[in-house]
């Protein structure tokens, strides 16, 4: 239930009250969803934020939180558990002052930073979704003596260019490598997993032996990191180091003070957009044709959905597809696709996250996919 101090909050600020009845989720097709939102006028701005903290009742949090932000119109992603919260959100640009007062009316999110995406145009969410996990970032971490506040020291922009410039530094992608294989800093370690779980263990062995060197660390907009540094230091490395805020953050700031961009490509981002450009280099191939380009998308089937990297010819060609296959189930009327999908077998259909790194590796041409 919301209690009366935070329903009289909302009051105050103008903003309709929605007490929490039995469930608050969005019950509205995707599909309608993303139409509505392309015609919809209103001017939005895209950001993220994380905070680790202690939150005893999870769920109670989370239902107070879709109810004052579904008030205001918020749209995106957010997972929430007992030790904090990771979100990736758009707020309508006339409510962001209100959504940051009522915000700070929270003692946990007070002097909060906001990483505001620099390119997006607000349209990259059409809905709100608020989930309690188990962890914001999933670890698999049971050691009862790791302490996840002791993380490495934070660079801002112009400290982090410094130290990349130093001999002997090691510079590490705390990313998956659907997301470092399109953009990365220069001369960074870019580990080829597909989940953060089995990131940590491998990046502590293969640098097992450099415990006495300088190792920074870099993720998209800093919450992986602050797990991975503290993860670093729990196994005797001593020298930790890690962006501040992360790629988001590091953009705004190169932007903002001129300073030399030392990130190749663009920055994965987890919503409609799929990336942000951070500089004009193109390190990525198309996954069917082989030429150059860094565009992700998801295969134009939902059936399939696989996320891949196509080139504006292949895009065009497959139209939007992962495989002829997809394509051309795709053009079916919707009632024959769901008539024939249960008993069909698509690049991306039964192989999760996996099947991008298998897919990449085949050239676009999996024996599955057709």
């Amino acid at each position: 239930m919301i209690d009366k101090t935070f329903a009289t909050t909302l009051e105050i600020a103008a903003i309709p009250v929605r007490r929490p009845k039995k469930a608050l989720h969005n019950r509205v097709n995707r599909r309608e969803l993303k139409e509505l939102l392309q015609k919809d006028p209103v001017k939005r701005v895209t950001l993220s934020f994380y905070k680790y903290a202690q939150i005893n009742d999870p769920q109670a949090f989370r239902d107070e939180l879709y109810a004052w932000w579904d008030a205001l119109g918020v749209l995106g992603r957010t997972y929430m558990a007992k030790e904090g919260i990771n979100a990736q959100i758009s707020v309508p640009e006339q409510q962001i002052e209100q959504f940051k007062t009522l915000l700070n009316s929270y003692e946990m999110f007070r002097g909060m930073r906001l990483n505001v995406a620099v390119e997006a145009e607000g349209k990259s969410f059409f809905a709100l979704t608020i989930k309690v996990k188990d962890k914001i970032v999933a670890d698999s971490l049971t050691d009862p003596t790791f302490d996840p506040s002791n993380t490495g020291t934070h660079l801002n922009a112009k400290a982090w260019n410094q130290a990349s410039e130093e001999p002997d530094v090691i510079i590490v992608d705390m990313r998956n490598h659907y997301e470092s294989e399109v953009g990365h800093f220069e001369n960074a370690i870019t580990p080829d997993v597909t989940t953060f779980r089995e990131q940590l263990p491998m990046v502590a062995q293969l640098l097992a032996e450099q415990r006495d060197k300088k190792i920074l660390m870099y993720c998209t907009g800093g919450i992986r990191c602050e797990k991975a540094s503290a993860f670093m230091k729990h196994n005797g490395f001593e020298n930790v180091f890690q962006l501040e805020g992360g790629i988001i953050e590091y953009d705004r700031q190169v932007r903002a003070e001129g300073l030399e961009n030392k990130f190749l490509g663009k920055n994965f981002v987890f919503d409609e957009r799929l990336g942000e450009r951070i500089s004009p280099d193109v390190i990525a191939q198309c996954h069917q044709c082989g030429q150059p380009s860094d565009t992700h998308t998801n295969c134009a089937n939902l059936y399939c959905h696989i996320l891949f990297i196509q080139c504006d010819n292949c895009c065009e060609k497959y139209a939007r597809c992962c495989s002829e296959k997809c394509s051309e189930f795709n053009a079916l009327p919707a009632a024959v696709q769901k008539e024939r999908a249960p008993s069909m077998t698509f690049n991306g259909s039964k192989f999760g996250k996996g099947a991008y790194k298998a897919f990449r590796k085949a050239g676009g041409n999996l024996s599955f996919g057709g």
